[in-house]
């Protein structure tokens, strides 16, 4: 018999703070973090805004001497996992610590370092790389480097599947504990990506948004007048825990988890399946492994990109799995708020549904004034919703068509 999953600690870094109820707070009340773009000129790019991460200092979670020798989305992830094993009141010791994995995923790694040291490459030749160069731009050095600071010695890995990395972490996480090869995994995903290279090829593509003169209205998920999708940054970490393993110590629970799902559209390079197959069969299979029915499900915290491609194809897919159960269902994007963090979304949005089961609270989807006729359920539009939420769903979707659904509900033990 599979083993029992609980949250025990969460540590967020997000553009609308760093820590947990004040991020929390915020969220609940429809703050965007949103605002024109610091981080590097954009007087040249089509898109001039970001959800940047505000008043973040590396040095309050890293020594001088570790902070040169990593990438900025390294720091990030450093911090909220200290954040998340400091809530969970986790001691790591030598008698615990082959019993404490890490699993934390990337979807772009050390961009910011790349972009740097190729400058430094033409402009000063090849012998003013920094030693530190490749551990810092690599994408699993995130989970090296936080088994090395709080040395958990476990299973480490590093997940990449680009916007679904943060929940398919958490996924590998959950199944890590559920069998038994861990009893504490330190999971979740970092971003740091809000680069003039980055900007410039989302831009490209046409997949963000350019509504520079109003920044905190850029990202609009599911709704009619939306252009595109605004980059965030930051990170998101949980501590999943064995239950009786929680128990024994004495931890708090905000959540237990009970549903990992898992597909691929085999459809295309970025764009989604219009049918929702593949997102459909995610969500069924997350809701068959948590043994729920459709009918349980209390809220949906959607992919929600704010790109019509996605927002329509969440919807459809919606439908398929829920039937005329979804006309009820709540379902709302935070990335209406906090920008889409790329690989960290997915752990984000995870994060925010177990608040949502601890506080009984929905978080809106903010920036919605012209619903999208052919995304027709209830987005919890603009204003957070009290609702006695006992079971939610996570969703992240990925570019190569990779999917992710995370089941969570409440901890009634």
């Amino acid at each position: 018999m599979s083993r029992r999953v609980v949250v025990s600690g969460v540590g967020l870094v997000l553009p609308q703070g760093i820590g947990i109820d004040p991020v929390w707070a915020k969220i609940c009340e429809g703050v965007s973090g949103v605002g024109p773009i610091t981080k590097f000129d954009a007087t040249d790019f089509e898109t001039k805004i970001a959800a940047e991460v505000k008043d973040f200092r590396s040095e309050d979670y890293l020594s001088p001497k570790d902070i040169k020798k990593m990438d900025i989305f390294i720091h990030y992830a450093l911090a909220a996992a200290r954040i998340a094993i400091t809530d969970a009141g986790l001691e790591i010791s030598e008698e615990n610590a082959e019993r404490v994995g890490v699993i934390v995923g990337t979807g772009l790694g050390g961009l910011t370092n790349i972009e740097k040291y190729h400058t430094v490459l033409l402009e000063r030749g090849p012998q003013r790389i920094t030693p530190f160069f490749i551990p810092m731009i690599i994408a699993n050095e995130a989970s090296g480097q936080i088994a090395i600071e709080f040395g958990a010695k476990g299973p480490n890995l590093c997940v990449v599947t680009a916007c679904a990395t943060g929940a398919h972490s958490l996924g590998e996480a959950f199944r890590c504990v559920q069998h038994g090869d861990a009893d504490a995994v330190i999971a979740g995903g970092a971003e740091a990506t809000i680069t003039p290279l980055a900007v410039a090829g989302f831009n490209a593509m046409k997949a963000i948004s350019t509504r520079n003169a109003e920044p905190e209205r850029a990202s609009r998920p599911f709704d009619r007048d939306r252009d595109g999708f605004v980059m965030g940054e930051g990170s998101a970490v949980m501590i999943l825990e064995e239950l009786g393993h929680a128990r024994r110590r004495g931890a708090k629970v905000y959540a237990e988890m009970v549903g990992y799902g898992y597909t691929g559209d085999a459809y295309h390079l970025a764009a989604p399946d219009p049918d929702g197959d593949g997102a459909a069969r995610c969500m069924q299979m997350a809701i068959r492994d948590a043994k729920l029915s459709p009918e349980d499900v209390s809220y949906i915290n959607a992919h929600g990109t704010s790109t019509e491609l996605n927002d329509i194809t969440e919807a459809v897919a919606i439908k398929r799995v829920f039937g005329d159960y979804a006309a009820q269902l709540p379902v709302s994007s935070t990335k209406s708020m906090t920008g889409h963090l790329l690989g960290a979304a997915g752990s984000t949005e995870a994060v925010f549904s177990c608040l949502a089961i601890r506080d009984k609270i929905i978080p809106p989807t903010i920036n919605y004034e012209n619903p999208d006729p052919r995304c027709d359920l209830d987005f919890v539009p603009n204003t957070a919703r009290e609702v006695d939420v006992r079971v939610v769903l996570s969703n992240a979707f990925g570019f190569g068509g990779t999917n992710a659904t995370l089941a969570f509900k409440r901890s009634e033990d």
